[in-house]
């Protein structure tokens, strides 16, 4: 029993494959990663990326699937793109943010003299508002992890949790 997955590809994005490597090309930019997993392979055929493989073990055909999200990521980040929107939470100190390069700088937080700071991965937009903060981007990944070293610079420590809510939380993505 063989799987086959598709990945339908939008008008107006390009899709190339060489050996392992998946190259999307759109009007908002242009992705590349690597696939390379034995026993899986992966053509264009018309419109569509078909990732298959002919083995019948489990942890293959999982990985098919996530072959196949991947390429169906890339497809609707190049095309369309993607959204986080972050919540800045406090009830004791109010939270001030600035942005400063490609890293965030959290004063304020927990009435905290020394300032935290947050990465932001590269290809990644931030625009920061009131209590709000919006990630844009092409690549969903780089997203999230922009997303999770926001949310890890405002992790409370020594205190209870359930009282000190404040912090910086992904409310939507998208």
């Amino acid at each position: 029993m063989a799987t086959e997955r598709t990945v339908r590809i939008p008008k107006g994005v390009k899709v190339e494959i060489e050996g392992a490597l998946l190259k999307v090309k759109g009007p908002r930019g242009q992705l590349e990663r690597s696939f390379r997993f034995p026993q899986i392979a992966m053509s264009v055929a018309g419109d569509e990326v078909v990732i298959s493989t002919g083995s019948d073990r489990k942890r293959i055909v999982a990985m098919v699937g996530t072959i196949q999200a991947h390429a169906a990521n890339m497809c609707k980040g190049v095309n369309e793109g993607f959204e986080y929107r972050m919540k800045v939470v406090y009830s004791h100190f109010p939270i001030q943010l600035k942005l400063a390069g490609n890293r965030l700088e959290i004063n304020n937080f927990l009435g905290e003299k020394k300032s935290r700071y947050a990465h932001i991965t590269e290809g990644v937009t931030a625009k920061v508002g009131n209590d709000e903060i919006v990630l844009t981007g092409i690549d969903r990944e780089t997203l999230g992890i922009t997303s999770a070293n926001i949310e890890h610079a405002t992790r409370i420590r020594n205190r209870d949790p359930r009282i000190f809510q404040d912090g910086i939380y992904r409310v939507q993505r998208g």
